[in-house]
């Protein structure tokens, strides 16, 4: 490596400049590919465990609980995450959270081999969907210091646009799959692309010489990272908004992927090679949104705006929908904007919070933003016996509108009462806050 290197000290400054940029190019499709793979099979296990438990009690309700049993520890687990992403490198930190995935997946498998049940396979989502959050964390502090050069809102898109190729491949590889083996079996197959991740996580740590350094000292009471970040919550303007409109979008993203294999399979009657080509349809129109946002400069409020009137516009028609047709429309405006969502979420935090605090902060507000995933998966669990289930969605469709309204609100009052508060500050010199 030290000889590629003084060989092109040696060439034309042209020449120079495009190994440089083909070496960068290469390190970043290394980090694009670990994402990637990351991503295709943790969406394989998504896809598995509502497919699976619907099929094997034939309950919507049983489909909501194990949702709420495997998403719950996927979000409760951010604020830990965050914390040590600021204590120790988020190379170490996301490199371990794909090995373990990968162990977990096989401790899952030879669990169910030798005592069989459907429990395993939850078990092991919910395993995996904790140290997803790990990952998650890992690299959404990594993105800033890796990509300094480039406009964040590209390069949001980008990993966007790698992580849904692998929500697209992901059912329609699961739904391969499991008609030819059984769901233990493709689970394997997702132990083995946590391996490929990891994989080439090495291969861009080792091309792009990524060196962390930590910003000050950490505290060692694990308390203290939690109240930072809840204080920059509450006192960040903007911050507690962003909050509250992503914990409403997650209402409307939770329900779906609780309720959207029984909707398909269940309450419409299709079968499951169907199911797999909603899912697939979901992604592709997501990657369509994505490359439209990573090509074109859209103001971000514009896609904040949009992009929540999309989904919650799709949780009513889906919930209200009597065709299969109609809940596919639903579905698409859901799965498609939520990313859009999400690109608008993620540009706004990162330039509110601080640097050095960002990874505490980071997991704190990301499991704020999405504990009304599970909590919606329990609603189903709860309430969509008898045939309820489109009602169930059309509730908690209007409760994210409602939500939202009042963050709106609540954010417009707050900002046109600090003025005031700034000239009665002004007014009162010997006044105390």
């Amino acid at each position: 490596m030290r000889g590629l290197f003084q060989w092109a000290d040696g060439l034309p400054s042209n020449e120079r400049v495009n190994t440089t940029h083909n070496r960068m190019r290469a390190q970043h499709q290394a980090f694009f590919a670990s994402l990637f793979f990351s991503r295709l099979a943790d969406q394989i296990l998504l896809f598995l465990v509502p497919l699976v438990v619907f099929q094997t009690t034939q309950k919507a309700t049983s489909s909501g609980i194990a949702f709420f049993i495997e998403a719950f520890p996927r979000y409760i687990v951010f604020p830990v995450c965050g914390a040590l992403c600021d204590r120790m490198s988020p190379v170490t930190v996301l490199r371990a959270s794909q090995r373990y995935r990968a162990l977990a997946c096989a401790a899952g498998m030879a669990g169910f081999a030798a005592l069989g049940g459907i429990g395993w396979l939850i078990a092991l989502s919910a395993v995996c969907g904790a140290l997803t959050s790990q990952g998650l964390v890992a690299r959404e502090v990594l993105l800033p210091q890796s990509f300094v050069s480039e406009r964040f809102e590209k390069v949001l898109s980008y990993a966007q646009i790698a992580d849904q190729v692998g929500v697209v491949l992901g059912p329609m590889l699961a739904g391969l799959l499991l008609g030819w083996w059984r769901w233990e079996i493709v689970v394997g197959v997702a132990a083995l692309l946590f391996f490929a991740a990891d994989g080439a996580t090495l291969l861009w740590q080792r091309a792009s010489r990524f060196e962390w350094t930590m910003r000050g000292h950490e505290p060692v009471n694990w308390l203290a990272p939690v109240k930072t970040a809840l204080a920059h919550v509450a006192r960040l303007p903007g911050l507690g908004r962003l909050v509250a409109l992503a914990a409403a979008e997650n209402l409307v993203i939770g329900v779906t992927l609780a309720t959207s294999a029984a909707m398909v399979t269940g309450l419409h009657g299709r079968r499951d090679a169907f199911y797999a080509c909603v899912q697939t349809a979901g992604a592709i129109a997501t990657i369509a949104i994505l490359l439209v946002i990573a090509r074109v400069r859209i103001a971000r409020n514009a896609l904040g705006l949009v992009s929540f009137v999309a989904i919650f516009a799709g949780g009513l028609i889906a919930g209200l929908s009597p065709s299969v047709w109609g809940y596919v429309a639903g579905f698409l405006l859901i799965v498609g904007f939520d990313k859009m969502f999400s690109i608008y979420i993620r540009s706004v935090r990162q330039a509110i919070i601080p640097a050095g605090d960002y990874g505490k902060t980071l997991g704190v507000v990301i499991m704020l933003n999405n504990l009304t995933q599970p909590l919606a998966g329990l609603l189903v669990g709860l309430f969509s016996g008898n045939g309820r289930i489109g009602a169930v969605v059309v509730a908690i469709s209007l409760g994210m509108g409602a939500l939202g309204a009042v963050a709106v609100l609540a954010s417009g009052l707050r900002r046109s009462g600090a003025p005031r508060v700034a000239r009665l500050g002004d007014r009162s010199p010997d006044s105390v806050e």
